[in-house]
């Protein structure tokens, strides 16, 4: 029987491909029994596909762009509800268990049509009814059970549950012969309690807490079932009840100190082993993508708002608070079971009960969409704890990673380059941040394996964060600091770097960022990218061209900056463009039209040096500073590179003069004085020296 009705399901789904053809009684008569559960899981799984096709194809019969939201749900009610109803209303046990079923699996597929024929008059009456009629079976009590659960996780369909089904729910979710319907039953409480919860939230009123006690006596009923191993019928619904009550983070603290739960479980994700190809699965015809949730909800951060959106915050939450109420400003209304210690704390209880072998199964497993983002962002919350990093590294789930970015990714037309970011939403960006920061805090080697490839292909991902109009300004720090780890493996990284399109101008407008921390990276990258890439040597000072002399004196500029990092990577960036005669001279004539250049090198050496233009101000700034030895090394080696690439005497004598009038004469001699022995500093110094001896500046000291 199954291979014949998996035969007409065939035939359908092909005929669905076929706009002109349409979908007859028979062929909807099939597709509606298809989801008895008499038949094996296989067929039920290609009903599902086969719905969805079906559904598409509806859809895309409404021609205009207006008529795609409320119409297309016409279409697809007007589709179904003929036969829906009228089996429902049958005498047959097998009719009505179809009708069930089927519009189950219908909100599952197309939610807003399926709400149609679930709202429509006198269908929850006759779905009471079948209760009273059908009372001793547990097959249509599990079917109306997991109806009423997926109808009551939507607001609409929600309201209309009466106050009988919800003690009849209460009852079945109480009952110990069947654990099916008992689960069932249990998820359709889960979802109306919560459900009840979130609507009253969002009328700004204030909703009983008295549902503690039940919820907490939920989660024993279905960690219970996820527990028992001769039972696994259940196990998709008590998961699924999980996922909606781990919401909570009274119930999430209950769940992390459960080892052995947790390690039962994880053990539920299917591993497949070698290239098996994934499967593409109904996110709720497995628990795969409610164990993932679970995950993720049990390590969730709290969203870091700026200080203008945790204003608006607090500000919402004094509005919804009841008038006269003491607590409103008192507290901010954050449990602190919520706050990031407790989160770091069920982090590395999942780690270590095998969160992380469990999503990288789950990745494995299938390539359902749904279920690869929440890894991602399962991945992201459990790398934030650097503690936890080696560990997902350990587990293969850097490797996890690329495989769901390499599913977000349209295959770009050239190998490491994309001439047009595309389209992603916040969730899709996390998993790319969350590799970013395995790239951060790991060397490439362990992040992506020995093959160089693999490094090359994650420089795309990367520069997509890093320019992406949603990416946040932590996502952008995080791309430029994984880029100039992986730029600082070789110099073809640094090149492909360079040639993503558009790159270099986001990081050069990023380098004028006022956070420190980006402007620093931005620098550190720009370091990296000179030193590894002729093109960047060239567009930052390397030729000689208007454009490169102004980019030059943004990387001078930087060398005067407060943050030592930052001065250090630009100082160094520029040590290596001076190595260029062209470089030079955009530096001279920087010097000639502002007179500043010269100083700024100048005090890397010695920060005591005051330019002439504030001898008379009364900043004082630098003075009686100590000398940073890596800023010293690097000015003492952009000054000796500068002066080598002159050979024209006359201007020789003019930079000597110069940089002479500034004092960086006495600064190099201080530096060879304080200089050991086996100083990197003391040989391009005293080239400096001779060329200015040389230049007609009397060394003394």
């Amino acid at each position: 029987m199954s291979e014949s009705i998996e035969g007409e399901l065939d035939v359908i789904l092909k005929n669905s491909r076929d706009k002109s053809h349409e979908l007859s009684a028979k062929n909807i008569s099939i597709l509606v029994h298809a989801f008895l559960p008499m038949y094996a899981q296989s067929v039920r799984t290609k009903a599902y596909v086969v719905l969805s096709a079906v559904c598409q194809g509806l859809r895309e019969t409404t021609t205009h762009a207006e008529q795609q939201g409320n119409d297309a749900a016409q279409a697809i009610y007007k589709t179904f509800k003929s036969l829906v109803t009228s089996l429902l209303s049958d005498t047959s046990e097998d009719e009505i268990l179809a009708a069930l079923s089927f519009l189950a699996a219908l909100f599952e597929v197309d939610w807003q049509s399926a709400a149609l024929i679930f709202l429509k008059e006198g269908v929850l009456e006759i779905i009471s009814d079948i209760v009273d009629l059908h009372d001793s079976s547990d097959q249509i009590a599990q079917a109306v059970a997991h109806l009423l659960s997926q109808a009551s996780g939507h607001k609409t369909c929600r309201a209309i549950v009466s106050s009988e089904q919800v003690t009849w729910l209460e009852r079945k979710s109480r009952q110990t012969s069947d654990p099916a319907v008992r689960a069932s039953a249990a998820v359709a409480l889960v979802k109306l309690s919560k459900g009840a919860r979130a609507d009253s939230a969002e009328v700004g009123g204030q909703h009983e807490q008295t549902s503690s006690a039940e919820d907490e006596e939920l989660v024993r009923l279905m960690k219970g079932l996820v527990a028992d191993r001769h039972d696994t019928s259940s196990l998709a619904d008590a998961v699924e009840g999980l996922a909606y009550l781990s919401t909570d983070p009274r119930i999430k603290e209950v769940l992390a100190d459960d080892a052995s739960f947790l390690s039962r479980l994880f053990s539920s994700v299917p591993r497949r082993k070698g290239p098996t190809a994934p499967t593409t699965e109904i996110p709720t015809a497995s628990p795969v993508f409610g164990i993932v949730v679970i995950i993720t909800n049990l390590c969730a951060y709290r969203p870091r708002l700026g200080e203008e959106e945790a204003q608006i915050a607090k500000l919402r939450k004094m509005a919804k608070a009841p008038a006269g109420s003491a607590k409103a400003g008192q507290n901010d209304g954050e449990d602190p079971l919520g706050d990031d210690e407790h989160v770091r704390r069920r982090g590395r209880k999942l780690v270590a009960s095998g969160a992380v072998d469990a999503l990288v199964a789950a990745v494995r497993a299938t390539d359902s969409r749904a279920v690869r983002l929440a890894v991602g962002k399962a991945l992201l919350n459990l790398i934030e704890d650097k503690d936890n990093r080696g560990k997902v590294l350990q587990a293969g789930g850097a490797k996890a990673l690329i495989t769901i970015i390499r599913d977000l990714l349209p295959a770009s037309s050239s190998a490491g380059q994309g001439s047009k970011i595309p389209q992603l939403d916040a969730s899709e960006i996390e998993p790319i941040q969350a590799l970013a920061k395995l790239a951060i805090t790991a060397s490439p080697v362990q992040v992506f394996g020995p093959n160089e490839g693999a490094l090359f292909d994650a420089i795309r991902p990367l520069s997509v964060m890093l320019m992406h109009p949603s990416s946040n300004l932590l996502q952008r720090f995080e791309a430029l600091m994984a880029l100039t780890n992986l730029s600082s493996q070789s110099a073809e990284a640094g090149t492909r770097i360079s040639r993503v399109d558009g790159l270099l101008n986001r990081v050069e407008l990023l380098i004028l960022e006022e956070h420190t921390l980006v402007r620093r990276a931005a620098t550190e990258l720009v370091c990296n990218l000179v030193a590894g890439s002729e093109d960047v040597f060239d567009r930052f000072g390397g030729e000689k061209s208007p454009a490169a002399r102004s980019k030059l004196q943004v990387i001078v500029a930087m060398c005067d900056v407060d943050d030592l990092p930052t001065r250090l990577a630009a100082s160094g960036a520029l040590a290596t463009l001076l190595t260029s005669p062209a470089a030079c001279e955009n530096l001279w004539e920087l010097q000639r039209e502002r007179g500043r250049a010269l100083s700024i090198l100048g005090q890397l050496i010695d920060p005591n040096i005051v330019p002439p233009s504030e001898v008379e101000s009364d900043d004082s700034r630098g003075l009686q500073e100590q000398a940073d030895s890596g800023l010293v090394h690097r000015g003492v080696v952009c000054l000796r590179n500068f002066f080598i690439n002159f050979e024209d005497p006359a201007t020789q004598k003019e930079i000597a003069a110069e940089v002479d009038g500034v004092g960086i004469t006495r600064a190099l001699v201080n530096a060879v004085k304080s200089s050991t022995g086996d100083s990197p500093v003391l040989r391009p110094t005293a080239e400096a020296l001779k060329w200015l001896l040389s230049s007609g500046i009397a060394i003394t000291g």
